[in-house]
């Protein structure tokens, strides 16, 4: 397994799946091992996928210090993966919470962007979250499904506080295009690929400032550095008009909604997510 070593000493292992220029993916969950991510949809048979786990998370170490968990303490992280690889500039996708530590990373180091990928990502980092209003609005479009009531019933306990483990197994449909046999063993995987203590520590107080991230971001743009916001037409993390809230701070973004998707477009239309993402990429 390749790995290499942190700003703090800590060992942190990717995985190269494909062949092909390099494409930097960075995993959402929060802090869930980049497997899951799988090779995007077919993406891997038209560029190399290099997938980092972060740190605590699948094949990568565990750090000394958990406050390291922390998202921008993570950004140093993901400069030394680009120093490992030896590359200048880099092609970066991130999926996700992982779209606050992209864009964290952009902000700090611009010059060593070449383009960047969001897939249904979150942009905490620049002041705008994801509500249970935006949650309530995606889940009433899903209303004709067969799962939905047992469904529906489970997201009230969420949004009431009061969730079993049960009723957050039986969300799991609405973060999905299909609720098929695929979507059911992608989403089995959730937890154990998980580092739940990392993922409360993820965006913890002082881990974002969005004025100074804006700030950063839009001079990053200025200088025409490619930005895609692909996002799935039935889900809430963004929903499609957040998600042009979220381009409209990053002059000259684009935003595309793949029509029937969730929160893992690539495995709800394989071929439609690699055709997007690969028209986007330089």
């Amino acid at each position: 397994m390749p790995a290499f070593t942190a700003p703090d000493g800590t060992t942190l292992a990717y995985h190269l799946v494909g062949k092909g220029e390099p494409l930097l993916c960075l995993p959402g969950g929060p802090m869930r091992a980049s497997a899951y991510l799988g090779d995007l949809g077919g993406m891997a048979e038209h560029r190399q996928l290099i997938q980092l786990d972060l740190r605590g998370t699948g094949a990568s170490g565990i750090p000394t210090d958990p406050a390291t968990y922390r998202c921008d303490r993570q950004v140093d992280d993901v400069e030394a993966f680009r120093a490992h690889l030896g590359l200048e500039r880099v092609d970066l996708l991130a999926h996700s919470a992982a779209g606050d530590l992209a864009l964290l990373y952009a902000a700090r180091f611009p010059a060593r962007i070449r383009s960047l990928t969001l897939v249904t990502a979150r942009a905490r980092a620049l002041g705008i979250d994801f509500t249970e209003a935006h949650r309530r609005e995606a889940a009433a479009l899903r209303s004709a499904e067969p799962w939905f009531p047992t469904a529906h019933r489970s997201y009230e306990a969420v949004w009431s506080g009061t969730p079993t483990d049960a009723d957050w197994d039986a969300i799991a449909p609405f973060f999905y295009g299909r609720w098929d046999a695929a979507a059911q063993e992608h989403a089995a995987t959730e937890v154990p690929q998980s580092n739940e203590e990392a993922a409360e520590r993820y965006a913890s107080a002082g881990a974002f400032d969005p004025a100074a991230a804006r700030s950063a971001l839009a001079a990053l743009t200025a200088q025409g550095v490619p930005v895609l916001l692909l996002v799935g037409e039935w889900d809430s993390g963004p929903l499609p008009r957040v998600a042009a809230e979220i381009a409209a701070l990053l002059p000259g973004a684009e935003v595309a909604v793949q029509p029937g998707a969730g929160h893992f477009p690539w495995l709800d239309d394989p071929e439609h997510f690699t055709r997007t993402v690969t028209g986007f990429l330089p």
